[in-house]
């Protein structure tokens, strides 16, 4: 019995993400992207296939911490100011950040 091909993405699907996304994609990165995402998105369905109403969570991020906690606390700095953030900045004006236009739809 041939294994029977699932399509849960098509090419035309991946080409529009990559226009949303301003990114010009050969079509040999069109194929790959789309047999890639394809196959992660069918893995997905088998993990869902999966009950897991009795597994109890591994882990938890949102707990209050206790002496087994290894998150670190949060620990409050003044802000960096105007100037030294903008330090490093290829382009800067005015204490702002000067970007290129992406959008040009």
């Amino acid at each position: 019995m041939a294994s029977e091909t699932v399509v849960k993405i098509t090419r035309e699907e991946v080409r529009y993400v990559a226009d949303l996304a301003h990114l010009k994609l050969t079509e040999e990165e069109l194929e790959r992207f789309a047999r890639e995402l394809n196959a992660v998105l069918v893995y997905m369905d088998k993990l869902n296939e999966l009950d897991t109403s009795d597994v109890e969570p591994m882990a938890q991020v949102l707990y209050d911490a206790d002496p087994t906690a290894t998150l670190a606390e949060d620990e409050p700095e003044p802000p960096i100011g105007a100037e030294l953030a903008l330090a490093n900045a290829p382009l800067a004006g005015a204490g702002f950040f000067k970007v290129p236009k992406v959008v040009e739809r």
